[in-house]
């Protein structure tokens, strides 16, 4: 899932975000691109998880903008003659190489300066969404705010700061997954698509996903046989979707099994009401209370 582009840019930094904007419970998130520009520093993000990382790290010390509007997709993010003026004018650029080839093809015409490539964080080249798990996000949080260092040497103490802020956040919101799903080690996890991985490897829990990773491709009558059978010698009491995808096929086999279902974010269509932390809390109060655990 790499991009050819961001291997050869040893220098760079980049840092991708999916939009939307900080919450009340979240202050130092803060920043959806609209904040003065703090001792005129820029920073560009492609996503809004990265967006929430940059925002954390930087804080008042720079203007952070995401590239995908509040409710897109990230995945079908093009990238406008302005936008990419504004992604080679950034001081950092923070992305998710692989995720979106437009952006891709833009930066390997006119690279930024200094980026941020989180692809390092998404080890698995099927499943871009490492964001997923917290202690990956509190880790790029340090690369961001090393680059960041590197622009602006003089605030590197405050970079420093905000992502040491960050990793506390990323910290208690881990444990209170670790401590919620600690009765459902091995708990088997069924999805309409198979964008959780990075979350069920660091809580012990065993995605099954009823279409690939790529929610498009309908599954087939043997795949969703397959995931009947798993549900049943499981004692699955959940099929869990996405909140913008069809449920169709999850509420066919919610039906056949006499289970319910429930809505599982993959915090990458982010609308302006919403953010990172709060949309990781509401995964959480889902997968408690949907999850068969001991």
């Amino acid at each position: 899932m790499r991009s050819a582009l961001l291997g050869g840019a040893a220098a760079l930094v980049l840092l991708a975000g999916c939009g939307g904007s900080s919450s009340a419970e979240d202050p130092a998130a803060g920043g959806d691109g609209a904040g003065g520009a703090r001792d005129g520093l820029t920073v560009v993000t492609t996503s809004h998880p990265l967006e929430y990382v940059a925002s954390a790290v930087a804080g008042d010390r720079a203007a952070v903008s995401n590239l995908v509007a509040p409710g897109a997709d990230s995945h079908d993010a093009e990238i406008s003659t302005r936008q990419l003026a504004d992604v080679t004018g950034a001081d950092v650029v923070v992305h998710l190489s692989g995720l979106q080839p437009a952006v891709d093809d833009a930066l390997s015409t006119r690279p930024p300066a200094h980026l941020v490539d989180a692809a390092r964080y998404a080890d698995d080249e099927r499943d871009p969404h490492f964001w997923l798990d917290p202690v990956r996000m509190a880790d790029l949080g340090e690369d961001v705010a090393a680059e960041l260092s590197e622009v602006d040497p003089d605030h590197a103490a405050a970079y420093a700061a905000g992502a040491g802020e960050l990793r506390q956040r990323m910290e208690a919101l881990d444990a209170d997954y670790a401590g919620a799903l600690a009765g459902c080690r091995d708990a088997a996890l069924v999805t309409s698509h198979e964008a959780f991985g990075y979350l069920a490897g660091r809580y012990g829990l065993r995605q099954i996903g009823i279409a690939g990773i790529d929610p498009s491709v309908e599954p087939s009558p043997a795949r969703i046989r397959d995931v009947l059978e798993v549900a049943r010698e499981n004692a699955v009491t959940t099929i869990f979707f996405e909140s913008t995808a069809n449920p169709a096929v999850a509420e066919k086999l919610a039906a056949e099994l006499g289970v319910r279902t429930a809505v599982l974010h993959p915090v990458e269509r982010v609308d302006a009401d919403e953010d990172y932390l709060g949309l990781m809390r509401e995964n959480l109060d889902a997968l408690r209370s949907g999850l068969a655990c001991s």
